[in-house]
């Protein structure tokens, strides 16, 4: 019953479909350091999830205002090669997706909580695909950093799919989380910094509308 009102009919409100698309968007240039992210959270009392929901750029913007998140990084997860550059992820062909690493703390926020906002702001139920974004690099996947954390996000998936939350089945991949890299700066707080642009003004920002009416008690206070 509690994932029937959570996920009622207005659950593809929030998929925007916009003819605007996240790769049309971004430049073909690296400008960061090659290292690799650091995967492991030091600082005692936080935890990392790691999510894949298309565009980092909309994934980033929605997590970062949760309370409880510390930390939100845009990057790349699931490839082999090392230290990937935005145009190589591109291509779909590294075995790489776009994600969000969101560093939080589990005493204000819980995981189950952040698998309630990956499943309300995306579609799950598209495979290689959101929007006009289409491609590998694009799919709906979720990283976990332990057993619990897979224990939980394939409950939630073989529930939502159990009950017909969605009009199509779940494709969500579940995967074990084996490496992260952080992509080129320019992408990172990229919602924040250009609001301004169409992109964000037309596929980002009616997201950020929606998301917070529904998640509206878990919204940090700017």
């Amino acid at each position: 019953m509690e994932l029937r009102l959570i996920f009622n009919a207005a659950i593809f409100s929030l998929v925007s479909m916009a003819s605007f698309s996240c790769i049309e968007q971004k430049k073909q240039k690296k400008n960061m350091n090659d290292e690799l992210a650091d995967a492991q959270v030091i600082t005692e009392g936080l935890d990392t999830a790691t999510f894949g929901t298309g565009c980092f750029w909309c994934t980033e913007a929605i997590f970062q205002r949760l309370k409880g998140v510390t930390k939100v990084t845009s990057g790349y997860s699931g490839g082999t090669i090392g230290n990937p550059t935005y145009e190589e992820v591109c291509k779909g062909t590294s075995g790489y997706a776009e994600v969000c690493q969101v560093v939080y703390d589990p005493a204000t926020i819980s995981y189950d909580e952040l698998l309630k906002v990956f499943w309300k702001v995306h579609d799950p139920t598209t495979l290689n695909r959101q929007g006009n974004d289409v491609g590998p690099q694009y799919r709906s996947v979720i990283f976990y950093h332990s057993d619990d954390q897979k224990e939980k996000a394939e409950h939630y998936k073989e529930e939502l799919n159990k009950i017909e939350a969605y009009n199509s089945p779940v494709v969500t991949a579940v995967e074990p989380y084996s490496n992260f890299y952080a992509a080129e700066d320019y992408h990172q707080n990229y919602y924040n910094e250009n609001g301004g642009q169409a992109y964000c003004h037309f596929v980002i920002q009616p997201k950020i509308k929606k998301f917070e009416e529904v998640f509206r008690d878990k919204l940090k206070t700017f």
